[in-house]
């Protein structure tokens, strides 16, 4: 997807659409008065305010239609430098217009108004030279907006819109859109019954449904098999927690912002944890631990909350409560880099499994211009960049790195990719982290005897179990890999009647063998069902009539495919079987 905000020549097109817009708007709606109008990554929007008037969705046809005269009018954008004088008066009926100007200081600043034809409007621009330039453009969709983003002013309407050079991109751009629009998780996580969400139980607090429930199943199943290979012990730890755990860790000074409020019960007080790694270093501390026990690898799949600002809120893709594939390594400081290379190696054979192929590596630094965001002395800090900076040049791994974005306790490696609606998010991580160990006063016996301070590793490969549902949804359109779908084939009887008696021996044939598979004998036309499975994105439709009976067959057509092949049904079970375990990934 295109980002509009970065891209300098669309940013300025879109820029200058947003005032076709405005212009358009004051031809209709003479009462209007205008805030802002930015260009954002998706195009532009502006905040207008149309006294009594709502915009309503059989409004922009109209405004587009106002739009599109003003476009062939192909006025020149004049650009006009004036005096804050001069501004205050231009714009003195607009009072937004008066809130901006007079926080302006015009010696700091150059104070500027574009014209196109019979509307002005203040802006630093720039603009395109002519408005016939903004011709190729759509109006996407409204909304309310508080003035000013406060919750306490005025509601105005905002109105988004995207302009592109030519037909044929803008064509392409809104294809892309439409696209994206049906792979949206939270359109498929409804559509598909993955989850939902409820008004009653709290925003940002999701529910998985039985198909849900199913996908984060196989997905535990499997990302614990792949750490039991490498010799993760597996835990399970409260979700609710002392805070003083979290004064030890440093959480209750540098996070509480994103905790939920502290519960007071008898005299002591109590929190949902955000993460558990302070839980991971109380086990660790329980247990006297030799150099030779090091390293040791803590796995949990860890239920967590954190109270993220509602606007924030994104499905299960950014959620109040969700689940992580979280780790913890506790090893010695010459056992570092081996074990940064061994969970590195985890990721990529992960990410292949899943047949990802675009994602980046991050490192996530400190910012030293704003240190009291972290805990720790400078050397620390210097000492574990370096050392992560070190690995990922040792693996040859391409990486960037960003100031700002590490953990309030380490620096971190983050695996960024970007999900199908255009979001940048973080799926896996990896943390260096010596701070913790000094907080909990964790040791293990050295070779000579002596006590020594372990260094942690925090690790998360699949992230949270929900964001990568999500991004799984989004990237497959829902269309997920037959291993991991909640169901994975229905059995059609042509006949409900005539054949239901073998489908159900089908079935009990491919239950027996672990296979999810129901059978669809409803009274309806055969047609139907066979859109309704397809409709559901089950992988395997497997009809069943009077020639697969004599031939103890089955007619099989995968979804999305429209050629159905027969197999004998011991073949076909022996086939489905295969590609369970071999987790095969079709597009």
């Amino acid at each position: 997807m295109r980002n509009f905000k970065e891209d300098e020549s669309l940013h300025v097109l879109n820029h200058s659409c947003a005032h076709l817009m405005a212009q358009a708007v004051k031809h209709l709606y003479p009462q209007a008065k205008f805030w802002v109008g930015p260009v954002v990554e998706e195009g532009f929007y502006y905040d207008i305010d149309l006294g009594d008037e709502v915009i309503r969705d059989e409004d922009l046809p109209k405004i587009e239609k106002e739009m599109k005269k003003c476009a062939k009018a192909a006025k020149n954008i004049i650009r006009k430098e004036i005096s804050k004088e001069e501004a205050l008066e231009m714009f003195a009926d607009d009072p937004y217009k008066v809130d901006l100007i007079s926080r302006m200081d015009e010696e700091e600043q150059v104070i500027s108004c574009y014209t196109q034809g019979d509307f002005t409007d203040l802006c630093r621009g720039p603009h395109v030279e002519n408005t016939k330039l903004c011709r190729y453009f759509k109006l996407l969709k409204h909304s309310g907006a508080y003035w000013k983003g406060d919750k306490n002013n005025k509601v105005l309407q905002r109105i988004y819109g995207v302009c592109l050079p030519t037909q044929e991109d803008l064509d392409s751009h809104l294809a892309d859109l439409e696209d994206a629009k049906q792979r949206d998780h939270r359109k498929l996580g409804k559509d598909l019954q993955v989850f939902m969400f409820s008004e009653t139980v709290g925003a940002g607090l999701p529910m998985w449904l039985p198909n849900g429930f199913t996908i984060r199943r196989q997905l535990s199943d499997y990302i614990m098999n792949k750490e039991l290979a490498q010799g993760y012990v597996h835990v399970m730890t409260p979700s609710v927690v002392s805070t003083k755990l979290y004064k030890i860790s440093g959480h209750l000074a540098h996070y509480k912002d994103d905790m939920f409020p502290i519960m007071e019960r008898d005299g002591d007080e109590y929190c949902l944890r955000p993460m558990n790694c302070p839980e991971h270093m109380i086990m660790y501390k329980s247990t006297l631990h030799s150099y030779r026990d090091l390293p040791i690898r803590i796995a949990e799949i860890a239920n967590d909350f954190r109270f993220e600002a509602g606007g924030a809120l994104t499905g299960i893709e950014r959620s109040r409560a969700f689940t992580q594939n979280d780790s913890h390594i506790f090893c010695r400081p010459d056992q570092i880099a081996s074990e940064i290379k061994n969970v590195t190696k985890l990721i990529l054979d992960v990410y292949k499994d899943f047949d990802f192929k675009e994602y980046s590596f991050r490192l996530s630094l400190r910012d030293p211009e704003n240190t009291e965001k972290y805990f720790g002395n400078d050397e620390l800090w210097e000492k574990s960049e370096a050392q992560l900076r070190e690995v990922l040049k040792q693996m040859e791994v391409p990486f960037y790195e960003a100031i700002g974005e590490a953990a309030f306790y380490g620096p971190k490696i983050d695996v960024q990719v970007k999900t199908a609606l255009g979001h940048d998010v973080a799926l896996s991580t990896i943390q260096l982290d010596y701070q913790l160990p000094e907080r909990f006063e964790l040791e293990y016996v050295s070779n000579t005897g002596e006590k020594a301070r372990p260094v942690v590793i925090h690790r998360a490969i699949l992230g949270s179990l929900d964001r990568f549902v999500a991004f799984l949804l989004e990237e497959t359109k829902g269309n997920l890999p037959l291993w991991l779908a909640p169901k994975q084939a229905v059995v059609i009887p042509v006949s409900p009647e005539a054949h239901s008696e073998y489908g159900q021996k089908v079935v009990d044939m491919l239950c027996a063998r672990g296979i999810r598979v129901s059978l669809d004998s409803r009274n309806e036309k055969l047609g139907y069902r066979i859109r309704e499975a397809q409709t559901s994105k089950i992988p395997v439709e497997i009809v069943v009539g009077d020639g697969e009976i004599q031939e103890e067959a089955v007619t099989v057509r995968r979804y999305g495919k429209k050629e159905a092949v027969k197999y004998s049904l011991n073949d076909f079970v022996d086939a489905m079987l295969e590609e369970i375990a071999s987790k095969k990934i079709t597009r």
